[in-house]
Formats: structure tokens, sequence, C-alpha cells
């Protein structure tokens, strides 16, 4: 049996008598340095999606076994987060992302990684270059998630970009960005959050005073109804908003002036894991600034409770 953090009903308890997973042939047996606790950990606490079961999917950990695939064993690896099933239409054509028939680390049908111990497929692995610290590698897939971005959008040196939100995520989209060169504003009202942006050399604007039709590429990544608002507003016509975030229920939105405007909508998950591990490597971007507490997995309790804290950034739990 081994040590796990469990969701159920909404509500997060720790449990140590979760049975040891076993890897087939394909997968890895992989154990756990570092999990991170995100904001889509967070809604699940809120019913954004109907999960029992261990939670998490941002971590860092060693491959102890790998059946069939013995040059993974002793690696330090991260892992994507689709588990696709390699033979519907969407994986035939190399979208293994979008698998109609997927399943999601921690989220969707797949147990997670706030545990000893995770089997991954040794397809979903990246081993984490020796430069790298653990504190660094576990940010590795949202760090992915924010260069998605630049992955489906254009962005030069004379763009202007607006991005709506500085949370866990908003941040590292927004150092990303800063990397293109372009005339980058963040939304940003946490205290914490300006300080870190003003580290990076990135500016922050008031809500209050974002000018409407004044963005290129506006990127939401609030969660909540009046951040799209405000990013529907601040984005020039022709121009593109990326939506970053996870909303749970619906949102109202008033589609006529997109139309009208000829915006487009960019709906942007997860992205690539190397060049992520390339940034790290290289330096370029040091998200350990982002972490504000660590927790053994015995205190998951207490771990979710301080990361759902107004202006909490990343809390990890080490196992």
């Amino acid at each position: 049996m081994m040590k796990a953090i469990w969701l159920e009903n909404q509500t997060i308890r720790y449990r140590d008598d979760c049975p040891v997973p076993r890897p087939a042939v394909g997968e890895a047996l992989i154990k756990i340095r570092l999990a991170g606790i995100c904001g889509t950990d967070l809604e699940m606490c809120r019913g954004y999606y109907p999960f029992t079961g261990i939670p998490g999917h941002e971590f860092v950990g060693d491959v102890v076994a790998a059946p069939g695939a013995l040059e993974w064993v002793g690696q330090r690896v991260t892992g994507e987060i689709t588990i696709a099933c390699g033979t519907c239409a969407l994986c035939r054509i190399g979208k293994p992302k979008h698998c109609l028939n997927s399943r999601t680390l921690g989220m969707r049908d797949y147990p997670g990684v706030f545990a000893e111990t995770i089997v991954l497929p040794v397809v979903n692995l990246h081993a984490v270059p020796a430069g790298v610290t653990d504190e660094q590698a576990v940010f590795t897939e949202p760090l992915a998630a924010a260069l998605e971005i630049q992955e489906q959008v254009s962005i030069h040196p004379d763009s202007r970009v607006l991005v709506i939100g500085a949370g866990r995520l908003g941040l590292l989209v927004s150092r990303c960005l800063g990397l293109t060169g372009c005339h980058l504003s963040v939304v940003a009202r946490q205290p914490r959050a300006c300080e870190i942006l003003t580290q990076w050399g990135i500016q922050t604007v008031d809500a209050s005073r974002v000018l409407p039709a004044s963005a290129d590429v506006v990127v939401e990544a609030t969660g909540a109804a009046d951040g799209f608002d405000l990013a529907a507003s601040a984005v020039k016509p022709t121009g593109t908003l990326v939506m970053k975030s996870t909303f749970k229920g619906e949102v109202s939105v008033n589609f006529s002036p997109l139309v009208v405007n000829e915006v487009t909508l960019v709906g942007s998950r997860c992205g690539p894991f190397e060049p992520a591990l390339r940034l790290l490597e290289k330096h370029l971007v040091d998200p350990a600034l982002l972490i504000d507490a660590s927790y053994p997995l015995e205190k998951g309790e207490q771990a979710f409770a301080h990361a759902a804290r107004p202006g909490m950034l990343k809390v990890l739990i080490k196992p």
C-alpha cells in the first residue's frame, strides 16, 4: 500500500491504503519527488469536473521500473498529462492531445501524482536535464501550457499583448511572452504577483486603465466572467483573444462584438514539454520564484487549504 491524497465528493483527504500501481509493458513506474497544486486542482475541489481518486498532474520523479523500456530506469522525468488511446482518428493523424478516448492524469479516469508512485505510458515521459532543479522541473507542465500560446498565435516584437490575470499560470504566460520582446502589459491585482512581474521587467496595469480595442493579442487567464468581458473589450478588431482558463459552469458571452470585429478566439491548453525544459535548462525562466510552500502528503488537506488562499501561487507536495 502507498500514501496518497484522495479527492471524493469535492473533499480532499489523506490516505495510506492506496494500492501501489503496477506498470505494464510500455509503461513506467515513477517515484514522485515533487508535485504541484494548480488552479485546476482547486477548481476540481469546487466541482469543476466530477472526479474521484488521486488528483494532481504537475510532477517530477524517478523512473524505478519500465517493462520493455529499461533505458528509462533511473532517469529523472516529468510527463505529459493526456493518456491517448493511440488508435482513434485523431491519434492516427498525430493529434494525441485531442484523442477521442483520452484519459487525463489526475483529472479524468486516471490516477494522479499526489501519491508516492504513479504509472505513465513511456511515450508521455520527458527526461529532465541535469541542470534543472526539482523545484524548477515541477513547473514543466504549466510552463509548456504557457508556451502553447506561441505555438498557436504569431507574436512579434511590435505586437501589443495584454495578459489578464497574474495567478500561477498567468505569471508563466507573461514570462514566456516577455521573452518575445512584444509590447506586454499584465492586469495584476495581488501585490506578490506585481512584485514578481516588476522583477521580470514586465509592466503591470490596473483593470480600470485598460483601453478598449488596445491590444493585438489578449490572453484571458483569470477563469472569471469579468476577466473574459475585459478581454473581449480590450482586443482590437481582427485581433486574437486566447482563452487560457478553465471555467466552472456556464459563462454568458455576448458574441456580437466578437463577430462584428472579426476577432479570432483561440482555446489554449497543453503545450510542448521539450521547449519548456530547454527554457529551464538555459535559465531563461526560473519559476521557483512562484513557490509559496511545501507540504508532505500527510498534510495534503493543509496544502490544499494553503493553495486556496487569495494571492497564493504555487504550493508543492513532497511525498
